[in-house]
């Protein structure tokens, strides 16, 4: 199968997503070509299945701002008239699902029907897709669409009642790859963060309002008011300034590591004893996972999708959001009581496992094969109906 791949090749989790499913499926034998404007991050080596198609802007005096939607739906076009290729999944409904309806018209006056399965990752539908100037768009882009998936329960039930949708939704979840994501030994690494055995609280995030870093902090100072504890900050965005400025009100920057944007993260992740994640709003959790993957248990909100991933009781805690004292409260006694921890690392990689990537590719396997025999019944039926 020749499958088109349009995301945002950056560090969220959408784009990390779309990435590792592209190259999940090259592995599979299936030829992958990623439609966008950078290279993603997580596409780092050469594959004989993966191809990679760079959307450039010109500059034009007439345009105060580069007019991308049209720039990547003309490459889609040529992409999928040049590379024949079988059909698009694009992830995030705003720009990608709207552009990829307009390549498909464009396709169709060159007798070329390209079937179109839009992914929902959260913020396109809770944030964006909720704003009035936006809604009518992405509800028509939706349900213009061949199929579409959202990456869990929640978001699905969010979707249905934000729009007017006219069609099933598929919850296919994101996934972890254990090849990379797995516990092993960095005690030389974890000397260097707590060279006295400190316990390591890790958050992984971009940074913005609804990720509530701050509340990072928060809990973070209520444990170290208990006990010996570092804090690892991985990411960067528009909070960073922020949360650099309360660091130091709150005394904490001794213990508190800034490590930027990391393609490494699971490095990080092998040396953590508590992932945190006080987000307002997550429609799966991705971050959350991979740190499952590792052993290591989480403290999270109970927002959105995440009770779909972290249980409560059992691979780490929900509390509601801003509630960092009950955070705080949680955390602390998972890292006083050292069975109780280990009990906890070893439910997070069971219910981790239930992401493996191999359990969820054939899942998106499965369901581009429905789209397209579904979509060729509709073309020999329209066919059909035209000869009479």
């Amino acid at each position: 199968m020749k499958i088109g791949i349009v995301c945002y090749p950056t560090y969220g989790g959408s784009g990390m997503v779309a990435t590792e499913l592209g190259v999940g499926l090259a592995k599979r034998g299936h030829q992958v070509h990623f439609i966008t404007y950078r290279r993603p991050p997580r596409l780092t080596t050469f594959h004989e299945n993966i191809f990679f198609h760079e959307v450039t802007d010109d500059d034009y005096p007439l345009f105060e701002y580069p007019p991308y939607d049209t720039t990547l739906a003309s490459k889609l076009v040529e992409v999928v008239h040049y590379e024949k290729l079988d059909l698009l999944h694009v992830h995030y409904a705003i720009p990608h699902a709207t552009v990829a309806y307009l390549a498909k018209k464009v396709l169709l006056q060159r007798s070329r029907y390209i079937p179109v399965i839009t992914t929902l990752h959260g913020t396109d539908i809770t944030v964006v897709g909720n704003n009035p100037s936006f809604a009518p768009v992405v509800e028509f882009s939706i349900n213009k669409s061949d199929g579409v998936t959202a990456v869990s329960k929640s978001l699905r039930q969010q979707t249905y009642e934000y729009f007017d949708i006219q069609r099933d939704i598929e919850v296919i979840y994101n996934f972890v790859d254990f090849t990379r994501f797995h516990r092993e030994n960095k005690d030389h690494f974890k000397k260097a963060i707590a060279p006295e055995g400190e316990r390591i609280l890790v958050h992984v995030s971009n940074f913005r309002k609804v990720k509530r870093v701050e509340d990072v902090l928060h809990v973070f100072r209520l444990v170290r008011a208990q006990m010996p504890a570092k804090l690892l900050l991985v990411g960067d965005g528009p909070e960073r300034r922020k949360l650099e400025d309360l660091c130091r009100k709150l005394r904490l920057c001794d213990d508190i590591r800034f490590l930027g944007k990391q393609d490494a993260i699971e490095e990080i992740l092998a040396v953590a004893d508590l992932f945190i994640m006080p987000s307002e709003n997550e429609s799966f959790g991705l971050a959350a996972l991979e740190a499952m993957a590792c052993e290591v248990p989480v403290i999270s909100t109970n927002t959105g999708g995440l009770p779909e991933v972290n249980i409560h009781g059992k691979t780490g805690f929900l509390s509601n959001i801003g509630d960092v004292e009950d955070m705080a409260r949680n955390a602390i006694r998972l890292l006083s009581d050292e069975q109780l921890l280990q009990t906890f690392r070893k439910n997070a990689l069971e219910q981790a496992r239930r992401f493996d990537i191999n359990l969820i590719l054939p899942q998106y396997e499965a369901y581009y094969q429905h789209v397209l025999d579904t979509c060729v019944r509709s073309e020999a039926e329209r066919a059909r109906l035209l000869s009479e």
